[in-house]
């Protein structure tokens, strides 16, 4: 009987490749070959499989129709086993480069430039050739691992390789500290949020700062997949790449609309001009981001900014005003903030004493500090609504309980579960959470 790959495997597989780059280069730049290298493992290994099966069982011009039919193409040239056989190769660099390229020619359509920001030949990085062609060696001898078998047969389930990959991005985001929040949402602010917009079907689902996607697949995953289509765009291009490389870990890579590009400045998702609508909208934007576009906003053809224009140095709001104008009429908001953004002056409370006199603001609920990789700032999930009926805010204070792990504070999922039932409910518990009325409220502004 076979044995079969499970995630744990994978993880410690490629976790221990790893260690071919450790005290060479910076794991915020070695994430990037260890996961395109498993990217293009998986490729390989599901092709050859895949043929072999319709070499069992065709001959001939229908063989030949068959395989032009395939989901996607890996010629023996640009396979991980080709990559093997040379890897003594002088040159080996450049051949793991020619072979990257070779995926993307021949899948214009699901991987075009997904590699573009990978350059397994750079000096600047692996150093003198002879250095770099032992770490290369090196990484391909790891990744040839008997037990690494990602053919779809070998496969524990269909999770094993989305749940791993996830596994060595929230690694990763672990080991790049402040860098890694820039890609990287913890898993268990992923759960909260899905949770918290479980109940819609039949949806679009948008993140303007989807970053690896952590986020929106959490979400599709617990609206379900057939019930939601999803977008995102990412300004990192390479994010964007390890995002597009996530979802077809999931295998949702041909749904999913990923974009790459500048959310403010340059908004992929437009319909005759404006920006196109979503039912729910989710984010962790950068915190506080400084340079975020400001000299656009008073021209803005979106019309985002009509509540005024976020001050230069902080970009939190200018995400939520983009979020907001993107929100369906009966849609859902929930986006990560910085809690400082609750009692910012001057542009940003005017901002915020308008969001709140529109009655936008269905809920702010309170989280531990030190969740978020590389920062230990406090910060919150404001839940904004279109046509709320009542005319409160809702106020949870999840704060104070969490489990406190060696580098982060985590929440678990008795913490999760208590966030959920008092949001649905709604009702006061003392010193945890309560309404209070717009009118209160705008007058303590």
């Amino acid at each position: 009987m076979q044995k079969k790959t499970t995630k744990e495997t994978v993880e410690n597989i490629v976790w221990k490749a790893c260690d071919t780059f450790r005290g060479s280069i910076d794991s915020s730049l070695y994430k990037d070959y260890i996961l395109s290298m498993l990217f293009v493992k998986y490729l390989s290994d599901f092709a050859k499989e895949k043929i072999k099966e319709l070499e069992s069982k065709y001959s001939g011009d229908k063989l030949k129709r068959r395989l032009e039919r395939m989901n996607y193409k890996i010629s023996k040239d640009a396979s991980f086993e080709y990559l093997l056989k040379n890897k003594e190769a002088p040159n080996i660099g450049e051949i793991i480069n020619t072979a990257l390229r070779k995926i993307e020619k021949d899948n214009p359509q699901k991987f075009d430039g997904i590699f573009n920001n990978i350059d397994f030949n750079d000096s600047n990085k692996f150093g003198e050739t002879k250095t770099r062609n032992a770490i290369l060696k090196h990484l391909l001898e790891d990744f040839s691992d008997s037990e690494l078998d990602l053919s779809p047969s070998a496969l524990q389930n269909n999770d094993v390789m989305g749940d791993a990959y996830e596994y060595l991005i929230s690694n990763f985001a672990s080991d790049a500290g402040k860098k890694g929040g820039e890609f990287f949402t913890p898993p268990e602010v992923s759960t909260l949020i899905a949770k918290i917009v479980s109940d819609r079907t039949g949806v679009k689902i948008y993140d303007p700062t989807c970053g690896s996607g952590s986020l929106l697949i959490k979400v599709n995953k617990e609206i379900g997949r057939e019930n939601c289509t999803i977008y995102g765009q990412e300004k990192n291009s390479q994010t964007f790449a390890l995002c597009r490389m996530n979802m077809y870990l999931h295998e949702i890579g041909d749904e999913a609309k990923i974009e790459w590009g500048d959310t403010i400045k340059e908004p992929k998702f437009t319909d005759k001009g404006e920006l196109s609508k979503f039912d729910v909208v989710v984010a962790n934007p950068p915190f506080s981001l400084d340079k975020w576009g400001e000299e656009i906003a008073l021209n803005d053809k979106y019309n985002r900014f009509e509540f005024g224009v976020p001050p230069k140095s902080k970009g939190d709001l200018a995400f939520l005003l983009h979020m907001i104008n993107s929100m369906k009429e009966n849609g859902i908001i929930v986006v990560v903030m910085p809690i400082s953004i609750l009692s910012r002056g001057e542009s940003e409370g005017l901002i915020r004493q308008r969001i709140i006199e529109n009655n936008l603001i269905d809920t702010i609920i309170g989280l531990p500090s030190n969740l978020f990789y590389g920062t230990s700032i406090p910060t919150c999930l404001i839940i904004l609504k279109n046509n709320k009926k009542n005319k409160d805010i809702f106020f949870i204070d999840g704060s104070f309980e969490y489990y406190k792990d060696k580098r982060q504070n985590k929440l678990r999922e008795e913490d999760i579960s208590k966030i959920l039932t008092a949001y649905r409910k709604r009702k006061d518990i003392l010193k945890y959470c309560r309404a209070v009325s717009l009118i209160i409220y705008i007058t303590l502004l």
